[in-house]
């Protein structure tokens, strides 16, 4: 059984291992609460799988060490099992599907592990790797339904108590739930005033949906940028410890998570996935009741490809109001262009990219479309040129 014991008895075996991550404040997250940053983003291997990973390994006797580990993953737990085999000695060996991106599957190979690419998704990976558990006598070392590894997770909650005397709530990503159950435990052994929620990804929202019926259910797709905790069935132990100690999970969609990216990457020079910042997303929009508190967001993990990094930026502008694409329906004669410019510009608009298209067969011969591509501020500013456009005379296309 998970006990406060093994999560202190974890603290004490990562203490030399484990990278300390201080707590940052973060006042311009929600204006009306207290907000902290826990960046395990900046953790080894950067996430805090590491944490699970490593203590579920040094727990293993001689006889299993001598054999290996095995273990499935694409992502974080992948690069965890790897290092933390590693720093043990023992063999690891992770299988991949073929369609992981090679800079995870090189990041896993650089921490020590022999990769076992197999061909399909992930559930042909994690279906091998029960085979090779069984063939060769490797331990599996599950990514969160393992009391081992949720004890491991656990001791981000022992560090969060010591590091805000005075905390009220902490909000932490939710995938398969071995994180949130190691946190909610410590935090609400030692303390249950405490508050504890969870986010998922609303495209990938296994542990809120078991939560809400009562029992396990597994979801027939995925969708969500937050590959990170696109789980489609939670653990049996960590949906036990979830509906004992967590006190609600909520979800966050797409556009806000990219929205939370954009923010710490502006505000605090923090690059977060997007299963990373999901906590950060559920502060900054209101998904739990923290009006007035002292909160900490887990921000569990940095991993990003660079290319999903560029998309999510400018989703993150578009949604946030720091971008705005208009389509000006006018008169295709010169100076248009030149007074359309001017309004932007007297209102503070950016103009970055013009697009001129000529009339379709429902327009005036002589109409044109303009689509103006601008950088703003916010929404409000968005609205002020829009109006500003419309008392001149032009007419926007919605």
């Amino acid at each position: 059984m998970l006990t406060l014991d093994k999560i202190y008895h974890a603290a004490y075996v990562l203490q030399n291992v484990i990278r300390r991550t201080d707590l940052i404040s973060a006042p311009k997250i929600n204006p009306e609460s207290n907000i902290y940053l826990k960046p395990e983003n900046l953790q080894l291997t950067g996430s805090f799988k590491i944490r699970g990973s490593y203590y579920k390994i040094s727990q293993l006797s001689d006889a299993e060490k001598a054999k290996g580990v095995v273990a499935c993953s694409a992502g974080n737990h992948a690069q965890g099992v790897a290092l933390g085999a590693t720093k043990n000695n023992i063999k690891s060996i992770i299988c991949l599907p073929d369609c992981a991106p090679i800079s995870k599957v090189e990041a896993t190979r650089n921490y020590g592990a022999e990769i076992c690419m197999v061909e399909g998704v992930y559930d042909d990976a994690y279906q091998q790797a029960l085979r090779l558990k069984e063939e060769m006598g490797y331990t599996f070392i599950h990514p969160f339904d393992d009391e081992a590894v949720i004890a491991g997770q656990g001791t981000i909650g022992l560090e969060l108590i010591n590091q805000l005397k005075e905390l009220d709530a902490v909000i932490v990503p939710v995938g398969g739930g071995g994180l949130i159950s190691g946190v909610a435990y410590a935090i609400k052994t030692l303390n249950p005033n405490i508050k504890i929620y969870g986010v998922q990804s609303s495209g990938a929202p296994s542990m809120y949906n078991s939560l809400q019926h009562g029992r396990i259910e597994r979801l027939s797709d995925v969708s969500t940028i937050a590959d990170g905790i696109s789980v489609k069935e939670p653990g049996v132990n960590t949906f036990d410890i979830c509906r004992q100690y967590v006190d609600d999970i909520v979800t966050v969609t797409d556009d806000e998570v990219s929205s939370a990216i954009l923010t710490l990457i502006e505000q605090h020079k923090l690059i977060a996935e997007g299963a990373g910042a999901v906590s950060v997303a559920a502060a900054m929009f209101n998904k739990v009741p923290i009006k007035g508190k002292n909160v900490i967001c887990l921000v569990s993990g940095g991993n990003i490809d660079v290319n999903i990094l560029d998309r999510v930026i400018k989703r993150g502008l578009l949604t946030s109001g720091r971008s705005c694409m208009l389509t000006v329906e006018l008169i295709d004669k010169p100076g248009q262009l030149l007074n359309i410019s001017r309004i932007i510009a007297e209102k503070g608009g950016n103009v970055i990219g013009v697009h001129h298209e000529r009339a379709n067969a429902t327009m005036a011969v002589n109409g044109c479309f303009l689509r103006i591509n601008m950088e703003t501020r916010n929404f409000e500013q968005i609205e002020e040129i829009k109006k500003a456009l419309l008392d001149a005379g032009f007419h926007i296309c919605e």
